[in-house]
């Protein structure tokens, strides 16, 4: 609990009301793939996860994951459902160990007096909308070319971490179809590597085009091609 400061959430609480969520609050450790909370469950509760990672995501009709997002410590999980009294919107599991803080909705919505902390929740919310607004965006908009080349130029760290199947779940797709885009990127010379751990980005600005495109462009000799188009040597 001690890393709640951490959080922007309670950065501005009072020493003696965080003092009191410690006390009110329940910590519960998991192993990794513990579920938190089921999509429609019911909550009366906002949840911290105080450590580890943890995933969100729906299951669709034909029993797939759609991945939403991914929660590291110290993070804030489960407002809207704890305050609009509504069932859960997706499913929360735990991809590595954890802790997570229990907080009563009762205690938090006693403390929406406090205009500052008032205004944080907004924000955390704010954020959250946003967060939906960008995978709406990625699901809808980008092939899955351009998904995965937006990720090793935004977030390369994750491809010398996690095993191919944690990255396809996160971008929403199968393992076969992330290892046949990195073949079709190393085979244009776009990256360097196929092991996890091992990829190097050469070619960024055509990494860059794949997205602006939504597309791996179909030509003899791609990074050429893409030099020549935007006159660079």
């Amino acid at each position: 609990m001690d890393r709640l400061r951490d959080i922007q959430l309670f950065s501005k609480l009072s020493d003696e009301n965080l003092e009191k969520i410690k006390k009110q609050s329940l910590i519960k450790p998991y192993s990794k793939g513990g579920i938190v909370f089921y999509e429609e469950d019911e909550s009366q509760h906002i949840y911290v996860v105080l450590e580890g990672t943890v995933k969100l995501y729906k299951t669709s009709p034909k029993g797939t994951q759609v991945q939403i997002n991914r929660f590291t410590a110290p993070s804030v999980l489960g407002e809207y459902a704890c305050f609009e009294e509504v069932p859960f919107p997706a499913t929360c599991e735990f991809v590595t160990e954890g802790k997570i803080a229990y907080i009563p909705r009762d205690f938090v919505v006693n403390n929406l007096e406090d205009s500052v902390f008032a205004l944080e929740m907004i924000k955390s919310l704010t954020a959250k909308i946003m967060v939906l607004s960008s995978l709406i965006h990625k699901e809808t908009i980008f092939s899955s070319e351009a998904k995965v080349a937006k990720l090793l130029l935004e977030k390369s760290e994750i491809f010398q971490k996690l095993k191919y199947n944690e990255i396809a779940s996160i971008l929403n797709i199968t393992p076969e179809t992330l290892s046949r885009i990195l073949k079709k990127f190393k085979n244009e010379g776009y990256i360097e590597g196929l092991k996890a751990g091992d990829i190097l980005i050469l070619e960024p600005e055509a990494l860059s085009n794949v997205i602006e495109t939504n597309k791996v462009q179909d030509c003899t000799n791609c990074i050429a091609h893409f030099k020549v188009e935007h006159g660079l040597k």
